[in-house]
C-alpha cells in the first residue's frame, strides 16, 4: 500500500501542481470577475474558467508534466472527456453540498462558496483523469 502511494507521489505530481498554479492565477480570475464583476451565471462563470484554463492545462501537462508525446485525436478526445467529466463531477458535488451545509448564506456567497470547493474538486479528479486516462502511456512512452 505505502508503495503504491509512493509512486503516485512522483515528479509529474509537483509539475502538475505547478501547472495548476498557473492554471487557478488565470481561470479562477476569469470565473470570480465573470461571476461578481460581469454578473454571469455560476455555471457559465465556472465553465468559462475551465476552458480558458484546459487550453493552458492541455499543452503544459502533455508536454511537461506527463512528457506524452502522443500526436493524435485520440489524446485530445481523451483529454476533452477528462475534462468535461471532472467539471461536471466536481461543480455538480460542490454546489449541492454547498448549499445543504450554508443554507441560510445569501446566493452569492453559497455559490462562490461552491465555486471555491468545486476547484477543489476538481484538481483532485483531474490530476488522476490526466494521468491515467487523458495521457496515459499507449504505444508511445510518456515518461
Amino acid at each position: 500500500m505505502i508503495e503504491k502511494i509512493k509512486n503516485l507521489m512522483d515528479p509529474s505530481m509537483i509539475r502538475f501542481v505547478i501547472v495548476g498554479v498557473i492554471n487557478t492565477l488565470v481561470g479562477t480570475t476569469v470565473m470570480f470577475a465573470l461571476y461578481n464583476l460581469a454578473h454571469m451565471g455560476y455555471w457559465f462563470s465556472s465553465a468559462a474558467n475551465y476552458v480558458v484554463g484546459s487550453i493552458v492545462s492541455y499543452f503544459l501537462n502533455k508536454n511537461w508534466t506527463f512528457k506524452n508525446k502522443e500526436h493524435s485525436v485520440a489524446v485530445v478526445v481523451r483529454f476533452v472527456i477528462n475534462i468535461a467529466v471532472c467539471y461536471l463531477l466536481a461543480y455538480g458535488i460542490a454546489k449541492p453540498l454547498v448549499r445543504l451545509v450554508l443554507s441560510g448564506a445569501s446566493e452569492t456567497i453559497r455559490d462562490n462558496l461552491s465555486m471555491l470547493a468545486g476547484m477543489c474538486l476538481f484538481v483532485f479528479f483531474n490530476y488522476f483523469g490526466q494521468r491515467f486516462f487523458a495521457f496515459r502511456e499507449s504505444g508511445n512512452k510518456t515518461e
